[in-house]
């Protein structure tokens, strides 16, 4: 049963009704599974709902056998689970499954559950940083080149620069902008401002990248409750409906990519977009993976913000902002608010915030001055190796 399924006759209509993050940042004294634990707990408080209504779980990145481990650890017996593990784009690719298997009445709540301590490991010399992600597989052919993860999303904006003429400058403003949005959110990591200059000026991490061209490193952790339309009325807060998802893969050796100009997110996009019934016209706030700044500018082109070739001025001139032509990453992404690792579940946090009008100082309205009430969520995973999109509504 397709995603599309949430909005017709024959199934029960998706909302997420409960949304929390564990305590992020610097946090060098709870394990990953106290991260879990404590996001799990504010996200059923958000709902007012009981534990007892969680009968499915999907969680991934922990443990040997996940999400089993996570469940016990949370004492849920869940009778509905999904480990799918795709990177950045797990948890957009697990709300799609969760959805589809709520609309379908194989679950009736389902629990999305995240928590990392990547910073604290590494300062705590408890995990070193890796070049490669294995030397198995397809992966074997390419390690003894030695190009990291970063080395390959590098690589793919400096296509995008040659193809289309974007700038190092364009890329910048990405992260100045996502600076300026997390401003405004207490839960950032970095507040203060930056600038072009000093994006540009800061040190070489992988040509064309400068340190501010990527993501952070933080501890953290998210859930998001998603439920049948029958559980809406017991919940404290207004629901956020899921629309419409989609998901794909596209390559994981760079030689089996087609096009390093466009992401798995342009198939994504374009499904999420007609299961929902919307276009990216009437979208009022996007949430998009963020670990570099290319990845901002693609992701927009490939769900149809601009025509390809074009995200580079389209970036320009506050458009991202708060009170910009299309608030994007409102929270400050993972360029500056938090980036413990697989973020997808951190963007599904802030679009239902958003939409429910309770993100504070970082609210976003429409220029008529009503909250918004289409938002997308897109995750991306690996090296631009798999995306998931969910597209939601008041």
């Amino acid at each position: 049963m397709s995603s599309s399924a949430t909005r017709s006759g024959s199934a029960r209509r998706v909302a997420v009704v409960g949304v929390a993050l564990s305590d992020c940042g610097r946090v060098d004294d709870a394990t990953p599974y106290a991260l879990h634990a404590q996001a799990a707990r504010r996200a059923l408080a958000d709902s007012g709902l009981s534990r007892d209504v969680i009968d499915g779980i999907a969680s991934a990145g922990l443990g040997t056998l996940a999400p089993v481990e996570v469940a016990e650890y949370l004492g849920l017996r869940p009778r509905w689970v999904d480990s799918t593990s795709v990177g950045g784009a797990t948890w957009e690719v697990m709300a799609a499954h969760a959805t589809d298997a709520i609309a379908a009445g194989h679950a009736n709540a389902v629990l999305l559950v995240y928590g990392s301590t990547a910073r604290a490991d590494i300062k705590a010399k408890r995990r070193t940083s890796n070049l490669s992600f294995g030397a198995r597989g397809p992966l074997q052919f390419e390690v003894p080149y030695g190009h990291s993860l970063i080395a390959k999303y590098a690589m793919a904006a400096r296509r995008h620069m040659h193809e289309y003429g974007t700038t190092l400058e364009q890329l910048a403003s990405v992260a100045v902008q996502a600076r300026a949005n997390a401003a405004t959110n207490p839960d950032a990591m970095f507040r203060d401002p930056i600038t072009v200059d000093e994006v540009l000026d800061g040190p070489v991490i992988a040509d064309p990248f400068t340190k501010l061209h990527c993501c952070i490193r933080s501890d953290g952790g998210a859930a998001v409750l998603l439920v049948a339309e029958e559980y809406v009325a017991d919940c404290a807060s207004a629901p956020v409906w899921v629309l419409g998802a989609g998901e794909h893969v596209s390559h994981t050796t760079m030689s089996e990519w087609d096009d390093f100009t466009v992401s798995p997110a342009a198939v994504s996009g374009r499904l999420a977009f007609e299961r929902a019934g919307v276009t990216p016209d009437e979208i009022d706030v996007a949430e998009i993976y963020d670990a570099f700044t290319y990845m901002t500018l693609v992701t927009l082109e490939d769900l149809g913000f601009c025509e390809k070739g074009e995200g580079g001025p389209f970036v320009e001139k506050g458009r991202l902002l708060r009170d910009g032509g299309l608030p994007t990453n409102t929270d400050g992404g993972g360029l500056s608010a938090q980036h413990p690792g697989m973020r997808g579940l951190f963007l599904l946090v802030e679009v239902v915030r958003q939409l429910r009008g309770q993100a504070g100082d970082g609210q976003v309205r429409r220029p008529d001055g009503i909250l918004p009430e289409l938002a997308v969520a897109s995750g991306t995973g690996g090296w631009f190796c798999s995306s998931g999109t969910v597209v939601l509504g008041r």
